[in-house]
C-alpha cells in the first residue's frame, strides 16, 4: 500500500530507517503523507518534528488517541488524520475512519475498506445485536492465505465464511473484541487473548513466555503489559525459578536479548517464589504485583558517575527510564530502552548542548561513559545548586531577564512593545463556564500570572498577589453579518494588542472571548513579555485544553503538581550568579563585545530618526526544497547546523550592504536548560550577540567555521 499507491500515483516514496528520523531526512520538506503508528507520532509531534508540508496523516498498528488526533490537527497544516485498523493477515487495513477535527470522543476504527467484509461475531458464530460486544472476524479480498507451515493455526484462525455466497470463502478471527455503534461505526474494546501491542509491534505473550520457558532455570514465565511510572507501555516478565538453578537465571536478561527482537525483550523481570492462582488453579494475572520500574537490574556493577557531563547524561536516564540509579556502564537498551525513549533522551540532551546530536549517537555510544565521550566539549556549562522553593515574605528579586524589561519599560513607559498578544480560534459547542473554570485554575496554579512589579528603595521587586477572580470578558457578535463580524474581530485583536499594561498595577494579562457564531469563537489572551515567553504559550494552551476536557466531562482535572514557581527561579538565579559565575560570565561578553559597532551602517532612503519607533514589518518566504537540501548538506560536511549555516549567509548579506567587516546579530534562545523550569509559565528566553568578523576576504566554508565557533562559545555563555 505504501509503496504502490504512492507509485501509481506518480508520487515520491522517501524511506526511513524509523519514523523518527523523519527530522534529518534531505527531503523532510518533501512529505505530504506520513504513515506510522500513533506512539511515533506522538514522538515527532513532542519534538516539533512534523513538516509544514504534511497534509495527511495515517496512523495504524494501535489504538488511536483523541488527543493525539487532535494535537495534530493543531499545528494547522495537516488536513486530514486517518485511523486504519487491521492485522496482518488482512494485508494489512481492514477498516478506516477520519478522525473529526475538533472531536472530543475518542475515535473509532470506522467502517470496512471496499472489497473487504467485517463481522461481528459472539462464541457460536453468530451476529450480536447493535450495541452488545463480540469478536471481529474479516473476510474479503485481502486475506492472507494462511501462516506459513502452520496448518493447524491457519485452520483455527482462518475459517469458512458462512455470510458470503461463495463456498469456497473464508474469514479471520482477529481475537479483537468489538461492537457496532448505532452510525454503523466499529468500535475497539480490546484483545480476547493475551496478544498485546508495544510501540506497533504486535506480541503474543505465549510465545513470548514459551521462551522464557525453555532457559534452562526458569519453573513458570508470564509476561504482562504494564504502564510504568512514565505512563509508557512495557512488558513485565514473572519468573519462577528450579530450586536448584537460581543463580543461573540471573542472566535471564542477557540470554533474552540473544534469543529475541529488541522490541519483545521484557523491560524488567521480577522473580517471584510462586506465581499467585485462581481458585481453580491457573495463574491469577490480576494478583501479579506492579513492578519496581525503578530498580530494573543491570547486567553492569553499579559505578558512579566521574564528572558533570556523565552526572547530567546519568540524570536524563534516570528521568527518561523511571530508573533511580544508574551506572556509567549500563547499556540504555538493557535497562528497557527504545527508540521512542532515545528521541526523549536526545531532545533533552538537544537542551543542553550547543549542538544537534543525532539520534544515532546513542544507538552508538550506549552506555553514559560512551555518550558522554562522545559528546565531548559541545556540552553546556549548566551548574548551581538545585532550585529550591524560598519564602513569600520580603521582596523578591527580579529575574536578570525581568530586570531587562523593567528597566526598558521606566525608559518607555505606555509602550505595548513587550506585549505577547496570542489568539485561539475555537470550533465546536463551547461551554464557556467550563473554559472561565480552566482560566482561573491557571491563574491560581501559576504565580507569574499573579504578580505585579515595583521598587523598593531603587529595587525593582516583584509583588505576587493572593489569587482572585479575574473575570472573563466576553463579547458576542454573532448578530452581525458575517463580513463585518469577522472585521470587528480583527479590530477588536488589534486594539487588545496594542493597549499597554502597567507593571505596578496590573494584572498583566489580559482575556476575551469573542463569540462569532453557535459553533466558532475567538480567544485573545495577551500577556506582558515579562511574565511570559513563546515556551509559555504553548504551557498555557495545553493547560487550558487538558483543564477544559475534564470540566466539561464532569472530571477533576490531572494536572502534575507545581513544585516550583519562577520566583523560585529568579531566587536561585541571584544566588548562583553571586561568585565566579557572573565574573566568568560578564568577562567573556566584555572581551566579546569590546569595541563592536554601535550601529549597523545600512544605506537606507530616508535618515535614522533620533529615537526609533519600533514601528515595521515582517516579510516571510519559503526556499525551495532543492535548495534547502544543499544547505542541509553543506551544514553536514561542515559540522554545523541549519541555523550556523543561514546565520553565516544573513551576515553576508549584512555585510555585502553595509561594508563593515563587524557584523553583530542578536538571536533568541529559550533560557530553559534545567528540567525544572520546563512546565513553568514565565520569562526565561535571553537574546545572544553573534558577533563575526567578516575580515581577510574569507571563503564562506571558512567564515561557516568562524559562526559555529562563535555560537557554540554563546551557547556556553
Amino acid at each position: 500500500y505504501e509503496l504502490f499507491v504512492t507509485l501509481a500515483y506518480g508520487g515520491k516514496v522517501i524511506l526511513a530507517d524509523n519514523a523518527l528520523h523523519l527530522p534529518s531526512l534531505p527531503a523532510v520538506n518533501e512529505v505530504t503523507l506520513i504513515n506510522t503508528v500513533p506512539s511515533a507520532a506522538k514522538e515527532l509531534v513532542r519534538m516539533n518534528a512534523i513538516p509544514a508540508t504534511v497534509q495527511v496523516v495515517n496512523l495504524a498498528g494501535e489504538p488511536l488517541p483523541n488527543t493525539l488526533a487532535q494535537s495534530l490537527y493543531a499545528l494547522g497544516h495537516v488536513e486530514k488524520v486517518f485511523n486504519l485498523y487491521g492485522p496482518s493477515e488482512d494485508t494489512t487495513y481492514s477498516t478506516y475512519v477520519q478522525v473529526t477535527k475538533g472531536a472530543t470522543s475518542e475515535p473509532t476504527i470506522g467502517r470496512p475498506l471496499s472489497n473487504t467484509q467485517a463481522y461481528i461475531l459472539d462464541t457460536n458464530l453468530q451476529p450480536v445485536p447493535l450495541g452488545l460486544p463480540g469478536e471481529l472476524y474479516l473476510g474479503g479480498e485481502g486475506l492472507a492465505r494462511g501462516y506459513l507451515n502452520r496448518p493447524e493455526l491457519t485452520a483455527e484462525r482462518f475459517l469458512p465464511n458462512p455470510f458470503h455466497a461463495d463456498p469456497h470463502a473464508r474469514m479471520y478471527s482477529t481475537g479483537d473484541l468489538v461492537r457496532y455503534l448505532p452510525d454503523g461505526q466499529i468500535e475497539y474494546l480490546g484483545r480476547i487473548d493475551h496478544q498485546v501491542k508495544i510501540r506497533g509491534y504486535r506480541i503474543e505473550l505465549g510465545e513470548l513466555e514459551a521462551v522464557l520457558r525453555s532457559h534452562p532455570a526458569v519453573k513458570e514465565a508470564v509476561v504482562t503489559a504494564r504502564e510504568d511510572r512514565l505512563g509508557d507501555k512495557r512488558l513485565a516478565a514473572y519468573v519462577t525459578t528450579k530450586e536448584e538453578s537460581r543463580e543461573e537465571c540471573t542472566d535471564i536478561a542477557v540470554w533474552a536479548k540473544v534469543k529475541l527482537p529488541e522490541f519483545m525483550v521484557p523491560s524488567v523481570f521480577v522473580w517471584l517464589d510462586a506465581m499467585p492462582l485462581t481458585p481453580n488453579g491457573k495463574i491469577d494475572r490480576k494478583q501479579l504485583p506492579e513492578p519496581e520500574w525503578g530498580q530494573i537490574a543491570s547486567t553492569q556493577e553499579y559505578v558512579a558517575p566521574r564528572n558533570q557531563t556523565e552526572e547530567l547524561v546519568a540524570t536524563i536516564w534516570s528521568q527518561v527510564l523511571g530508573i533511580e540509579k544508574v551506572g556509567i556502564h549500563d547499556n540504555f537498551f538493557e535497562l528497557g530502552g527504545h527508540s521512542l525513549l532515545a528521541t526523549r533522551v536526545i531532545s533533552r540532551l538537544r537542551d543542553m548542548f550547543a549542538e544537534e546530536v543525532p539520534i544515532r549517537t546513542l544507538f552508538e555510544n550506549p552506555t553514559i561513559a560512551e555518550l558522554s565521550q562522545a559528546l565531548g566539549s559541545f556540552l553546556q556549562e549548566v551548574t548551581g545548586a538545585s532550585i529550591v522553593p524560598v519564602s513569600r515574605e520580603g521582596h523578591l528579586p527580579l529575574s536578570f531577564a525581568q530586570q531587562r524589561l523593567w528597566f526598558l519599560d521606566r525608559l518607555m513607559p505606555d509602550s505595548a512593545l513587550y506585549n505577547i498578544p496570542s489568539a485561539m480560534r475555537l470550533h465546536g459547542d463551547l461551554d464557556i463556564e467550563a473554559w472561565n473554570r480552566s482560566l482561573q485554575v491557571l491563574i491560581q496554579r501559576h504565580e507569574s500570572l499573579r504578580t505585579t512589579f515595583d521598587h523598593v528603595d531603587g529595587q525593582a521587586v516583584q509583588i505576587i498577589h493572593p489569587y482572585q477572580e479575574q473575570s472573563l470578558c466576553v463579547i458576542d457578535l454573532r448578530e452581525l453579518p458575517a463580513d463585518e463580524c469577522e472585521a470587528e474581530t480583527q479590530r477588536l485583536a488589534g486594539r487588545e494588542a496594542a493597549t499597554p499594561f502597567n507593571l505596578s498595577e496590573g494584572p498583566l494579562f489580559r482575556t476575551t472571548l469573542i463569540r462569532i457564531r453557535e459553533q466558532e469563537a475567538v480567544f485573545l489572551f495577551n500577556m506582558h513579555h515579562i511574565i511570559f515567553d513563546g515556551w509559555s504559550i504553548g504551557i498555557f494552551i495545553k493547560e487550558m485544553r487538558a483543564l477544559y476536557e475534564a470540566f466539561v466531562h464532569g472530571k477533576e482535572p490531572v494536572l502534575a503538581d507545581l513544585t516550583l514557581q519562577y520566583a523560585d527561579y529568579a531566587v536561585w538565579q541571584r544566588k548562583w550568579m553571586e561568585e565566579d559565575v557572573l565574573t566568568q560570565q560578564l568577562a567573556y561578553w566584555k572581551e566579546k563585545l569590546v569595541d563592536a559597532e554601535p550601529l549597523l551602517a545600512l544605506p537606507t532612503d530616508r535618515p535614522r530618526p533620533s529615537v526609533q519607533s519600533h514601528a515595521g514589518a515582517m516579510y516571510t518566504f519559503t526556499l525551495s526544497a532543492e535548495l534547502l537540501a544543499k544547505l542541509s548538506k553543506l551544514s553536514r560536511e561542515e559540522g554545523s547546523t541549519l541555523f550556523m549555516t543561514l546565520l553565516a549567509a544573513f551576515q553576508t548579506l549584512l555585510y555585502r550592504y553595509s561594508g563593515q567587516e563587524d557584523i553583530l546579530v542578536g538571536s533568541p534562545v529559550a533560557g530553559r536548560n534545567r528540567e525544572e523550569t520546563e512546565s513553568l509559565i514565565g520569562f526565561f528566553i535571553n537574546t545572544m550577540v553573534l558577533r563575526t568578523d567578516m575580515s581577510g576576504e574569507p571563503t564562506f566554508r571558512d567564515l561557516l567555521a568562524r559562526v559555529k565557533e562563535t555560537a557554540l562559545e554563546a551557547y556556553a555563555h
